[in-house]
Parts: C-alpha cells; structure tokens; sequence
C-alpha cells in the first residue's frame, strides 16, 4: 500500500482515520479526572501517535530535531541526542545514543524517555522496534520552509512551547519575508548549481529545502527539474553552465581548484562559495541564516552577510 502523504492527512481526507481520531479526542475528554491527558496526533510519517501529558524526558533522534528543542527552551528536558548533535554547543554535553540511522537501542531505552523524536530517514525498524517496547515515538519529515514552521509549532504543541514556538515562527517568517520581498520581483535570476559532494557530483534538486532557499534567495537551480538529491554528470553541470556554485564544506577546495569546471561562468567569474553547511543541510531554526547566506552570494549587489557574520 502507498504511504499516505503529509498533505493527504493535513486535507482530511482520509475518513477513516479522521474517525478513529475523533473517537480518541472523545475517550480523552471522557478519561476520569486527574488521570494524565493523552494528546493523539498524527506525525509526518503517517502514524498515529498518542502523547501522554507533557513529556518531561526527550531523546532526539537527528541534529535538526535537537536544534528545534533547543530553540525552544527544551534543553533541560533533552536526555539524549545522536553522535552529531553539535549544537547548540549544550547538546554536545547530553548522552550520546549513537548515530542517526543505527542508535543504540538499549542505550535509549535505559534513558527511560516518554517522548522519542525522529526524523524523516530514520530506518523503521528502528522505529518500530522503540515502538514496540513501549516508548512514545513522534516523527517529523521537512522538505521546505513552511513544513519546517509547521514541524516547530507541532513540536511546541506536543511539549507545552505553544508561545515559544510562536514567536520562533514568527522571527524565522520575518527574515525569510526580508528576502522575498527583495527577490520575488527579480528578472535577473542567475543559474546555481549547489554540490552536496563531488566524488561523485551529488547535487540538490527540487522537492528540497535547498532548492527552495536558491529559488527564495533569487536564483534557478541548474537541476531544478530533477527531483531530490541525484548524481549528475560533469558533462552536465558544463552543458547548463552554472553562474554561481555554491558547494558544501566539503566539496569546496575541490570546486575552487577542479580543472573540470575551469569553463563555467562561475569558475571565470570567481563565483564559487561555501557557508556552514548546517545552515542549508540541516532543516532547523537555522535554515533563515542558510537562506540569507544564499541571498548573499547570488544577488551581493542587494544583500550583505546575516547578522554577525
């Protein structure tokens, strides 16, 4: 059976769950006084969670989760985090319960958590395995912008950060409206090819935050018709020639110095860029700096750095 999408649940056309929902909210509201309030929600992954009262213990099961509980005033409430969870610079100060697709089941456990926070590429027997021993597993899938708004106020909901949240949100939505207003009208819109990695040339395509922070800060992805985070052939990156590259950290002395791409535009032209890469690569709060970073490298003739920088 396919997999119901994050929108298929959020339109409410699934009758029958809509039903089954209702029929918890009603044996929640008929539950004896005193008795802890269960919350059931739907995570992004399709699956029905029931949340009893406000979790006290959070173990987060991604980087970009961590930084959302942190962003929220729920360091305090962290007890575990994965292997690259480095920030804010606290979370390196939690237990560590592995890496991000093979966790250390028993060390989780043994942290006696009531609220599990997953990412969208945690492998599910993963999931189901917490699941099965008895633990509260919520899972949060962003593939732009507005799913991430929307993941950092359904976190704030579940853990009692209504307000924290909402004024995260509304921050997070100014500064991106900062940029818009400045792009959205552009004509001159250069051509950008983003590199993940180069050995092999992995890039970002549409139905990626990446791609949108490029369309949002005022340029075409050069790979805007593939879909996700395909492998692309050095021929093709010539064919399409790239005004500006941008490149992860990792990838970046490489596209300074690749004789490959010595005949693009943006190799002539001196326009090969890096930032953080967890400020575009990691979908938390951060991900407005990422897209401000952008901003700055396509169109510098509008945008200085982000604060600080």
């Amino acid at each position: 059976m396919k997999r119901p999408s994050k929108q298929f649940f959020a339109r409410g056309t699934n009758w029958f769950l809509v039903m089954l929902l209702s029929l918890a909210l009603a044996l929640t509201a008929c539950s004896p006084s005193g008795q802890t309030p269960v919350n059931y929600v739907f995570d992004d992954l399709g699956r029905l969670v029931a949340i009893n009262g406000t979790p006290q213990r959070i173990v987060s099961l991604a980087p970009s989760n961590t930084e959302i509980l942190f962003a929220l005033g729920l360091g305090d409430k962290v007890v575990g985090v994965t292997d690259y969870c480095d920030y804010p610079p606290e979370a390196l100060n939690k237990t560590k319960v592995g890496g991000y697709a093979n966790p250390d089941i028993e060390k989780i456990v043994a942290l006696n958590p009531d609220l599990v926070l997953v990412a969208y590429g945690t492998p599910m027997d993963v999931i189901n395995n917490l699941v099965g021993l008895g633990l509260t597993v919520y899972g949060i899938k962003t593939t732009d912008l507005d799913d991430l708004l929307n993941d950092i106020r359904r976190v704030g909901e579940i853990t009692d950060k209504e307000v924290e949240a909402q004024a995260l949100t509304s921050a997070m939505e100014s500064r991106i409206q900062a940029v818009t207003n400045q792009t959205e009208e552009l004509e001159q819109r250069p051509r950008v090819f983003y590199i993940v990695w180069h050995d092999p040339l992995w890039t970002a395509g549409s139905g990626t935050f990446i791609n949108e922070l490029i369309e949002k800060a005022g340029g075409v992805n050069i790979f805007g018709n593939v879909t996700g985070y395909p492998m692309v052939s050095i021929e093709d990156v010539l064919a399409r020639d790239p005004e500006i590259i941008i490149a992860s950290e990792w990838s970046y002395d490489w596209a300074m110095n690749a004789t490959e791409l010595a005949t693009t535009n943006a190799s002539q032209s001196g326009r090969i860029y890096t930032c953080d890469d967890n400020l575009v690569q990691r979908p938390g709060p951060r991900l407005v700096e990422g897209l401000e970073w952008f901003a700055h490298f396509i169109h510098p003739e509008i945008f200085g750095g982000p604060e600080g920088s």
